[in-house]
């Protein structure tokens, strides 16, 4: 395998109706009602949040933006807003900044100056909403995360990865910012920083270390068996930035898994124990 930017590259009208027919087929399969989402003004969940609309019919998607003081963001307001006047579908705003500072209250061993366990409070508050609304309007959630951030760990376990499905999980970021283009996000959404909103002035891109389009060309060789000396050779960068990133790959799997448990029995939940959904 050729390590460029082409190796990348892939069929987007197909993937399209794939993805379209995923999110519709599984919505059938629960009988639920329609789908609610995080909505943030990024390029991840603009992209899940048009994709659900052009699935199932925008009058089924609920839209949630879930801004806070510490990071709210005007820009993210306006593409929030965007996105739901051009796809159609609903949008609906909860400030959370009362919810996080309960939970900095009650927590009697709180530390203002954690920024990273401060911050994933804010991310399990969205999730909280989130899943609140699924349950009471009996809709699925469908989540906005992408094979890079995945891969790296880089999300909050528990919060913005939490979901019924996640449709881009199987696309690098910058598979998904060919995806949003081809199906219309605007390019100011495609092309600005994504950042988790956790703190203010946080980017995704600084705290991964590189730009994604490098980074995504290294996880796509780590995930062909490319010997790490390969990989740095094809893409003119030093052995260790590429031996740290699958240092850090591997070091998250615990992110990425079903609670660990003990095997006691014949079948094992999360292990050997894995039934594919069966509608009741």
């Amino acid at each position: 395998m050729i390590l460029t930017k082409e190796a990348l590259k892939f069929d987007l009208p197909i993937t399209t109706a794939r993805l379209k027919r995923f999110i519709k087929d599984y919505l059938t399969k629960t009988k639920r009602k329609g789908i609610v989402l995080g909505l943030s003004g990024g390029i991840d969940s603009a992209t899940a949040a048009a994709l659900s609309a052009l699935a199932i019919g925008p009058h089924k998607v609920l839209a949630l933006s879930l801004p806070e003081k510490e990071t709210y963001s005007a820009m993210d307001t306006k593409h929030t807003r965007l996105i739901a006047k051009k796809f159609g579908f609903q949008l609906e705003t909860i400030d959370i900044t009362d919810i996080v500072q309960a939970y900095y209250k009650s927590i009697p061993a709180f530390d203002r100056n954690d920024k990273l366990s401060k911050g994933n409070i804010k991310a399990r508050a969205r999730m909280t909403c989130i899943y609140y609304y699924a349950n009471h309007g009996n809709r699925l959630v469908v989540g906005s995360s992408d094979k890079s951030e995945t891969m790296m760990g880089y999300f909050t376990k528990w919060g913005d990865v939490a979901a019924d499905i996640s449709p881009l999980m199987d696309l690098y970021k910058t598979q998904v910012r060919q995806l949003a283009e081809y199906i219309g996000i605007p390019n100011e959404i495609v092309s600005k920083p994504s950042t988790p909103q956790l703190w203010p002035g946080q980017t995704a891109e600084e705290e991964l270390g590189m730009k994604y389009e490098v980074l995504d060309l290294i996880l796509l060789g780590l995930e062909n068996f490319i010997d790490t000396n390969e990989i740095a050779k094809q893409l003119s960068i030093p052995i260790e930035s590429v031996e740290n990133i699958k240092t850090h790959w591997l070091s998250r799997e615990h992110k990425r898994r079903s609670p660990l448990t003990m095997k006691m029995e014949y079948r094992t939940i999360g292990a050997d124990f894995r039934l594919p959904y069966t509608p009741s």
